[in-house]
């Protein structure tokens, strides 16, 4: 099991920690939804130092991740962040991921923790003109500080104007008296705030400072549980349960990152699908009846017959109220439809709804 250079952190902070991506993490600390209610009012922080983070220097490095990423990352400029995707040859998703232009010649790419070393022997595969990779994951801690009060609690710690950024851009800059730190605009949680790349060797310096910084406006650690159910409350999907290698970018709702103004891997197939149209897509639901949905449990039309499953499922803090996420044969992805999940034997009815569910 991987530590991440907060791990004794976490625990004398009394962290519950639980294996994730071969990571032992922190799940949560006080509740998961005093957690949840503390990003989506005020601020909160996470260690997501288990995410992977990847060098593509050189000439080519530009060609290379347009070669392997659905988006266009020709738009990118200087300090522009663009969320992507890996499509394998088979119709489905190798990982999603961000990717940062520093310059002309050298980017980062942020890969989800579970797909580091698959993402690195995928991409290394198309590497055929010579760009400079380097995996510097393990040496990267990654601090997220989210909610709307996020660039007040950090703004003493940085000469960057916090709350002029503009979301999804990062500038590098001194931040806590550590140099070189990047300071990225970009969260997982739609509460706003920033995600900030550092050297291991600083965790505990930075860690302290922000904690030093926020603390009259209540900051608090948070867990991976309130990170689930902050995602799922904007309908943002996650690798391993709402996509994986065998759904495709089309059918997640996922056309907006996947540009055919360039050849990609397997664009042409991808192409084809969307003129075509899929045969399932992912759509968000909110209970009607009382129970929650959980992962793989079967969506079912009022005949009871299957017609599809759910992916991902919680009971959403800020909306008190059960929701989900899941895959569903076409026509049965309209707004309004009623659709019943399948919860221990019992049909419970649900309806379509539109992303995000919380506004």
């Amino acid at each position: 099991m991987n530590n991440t250079a907060l791990t004794n952190k976490h625990i004398s902070l009394g962290a519950k920690m639980v294996p994730f991506a071969g990571y032992n993490m922190p799940v949560q600390y006080q509740g998961i939804n005093s957690e949840h209610i503390t990003v989506r009012t005020g601020v909160g922080v996470f260690d997501v130092s288990h995410m992977g983070e990847f060098i593509l220097k050189g000439d080519n490095a530009l060609d290379l991740i347009q070669r392997v990423t659905s988006n266009d990352a020709s738009k990118l400029y200087d300090g522009k962040v663009q969320y992507s995707c890996l499509p394998n040859e088979d119709g489905g998703i190798v990982d999603d991921l961000l990717v940062y232009k520093i310059d002309e010649k050298t980017y980062m790419l942020v890969v989800n923790a579970s797909n580091i070393e698959k993402d690195w022997n995928w991409i290394q595969k198309y590497n055929d003109k010579g760009v400079e990779m380097h995996n510097i994951s393990d040496q990267t801690s990654l601090l997220a500080i989210q909610g709307p009060k996020a660039a007040e609690a950090l703004q003493s710690l940085t000469e960057v104007d916090l709350a002029s950024m503009e979301y999804y851009t990062f500038l590098k800059g001194t931040f806590a008296g550590v140099e070189n730190v990047v300071i990225s605009a970009t969260g997982y949680t739609g509460a706003g705030g920033f995600e900030i790349y550092f050297e291991n060797s600083y965790a505990d310096k930075i860690w302290d400072a922000i904690f030093e910084a926020g603390a009259s406006l209540g900051i608090k650690p948070i867990g991976l549980g309130a990170r689930d159910t902050l995602r799922l409350e904007m309908g943002f999907c996650l690798y391993g349960n709402d996509i994986d290698d065998a759904t495709s970018p089309i059918e997640a709702g996922l056309g907006w990152v996947t540009k055919f103004t360039k050849k990609f891997t397997n664009s042409d197939a991808l192409l084809a699908q969307k003129e075509a149209g899929v045969k399932r897509k992912l759509i968000g639901f909110e209970m009607i009846d009382r129970g929650i949905p959980r992962h793989d449990y079967e969506i079912v039309d009022a005949d009871g017959s299957v017609i599809g499953n759910v992916t991902s499922g919680t009971q959403a803090p800020s909306l008190q109220k059960a929701i989900g996420m899941g895959y569903v044969n076409k026509g049965k992805d309209i707004e309004g439809t009623e659709i019943y999940v399948n919860i221990r034997n019992a049909k419970i009815k649900a309806k379509v709804v539109k992303f995000p569910f919380y506004k």
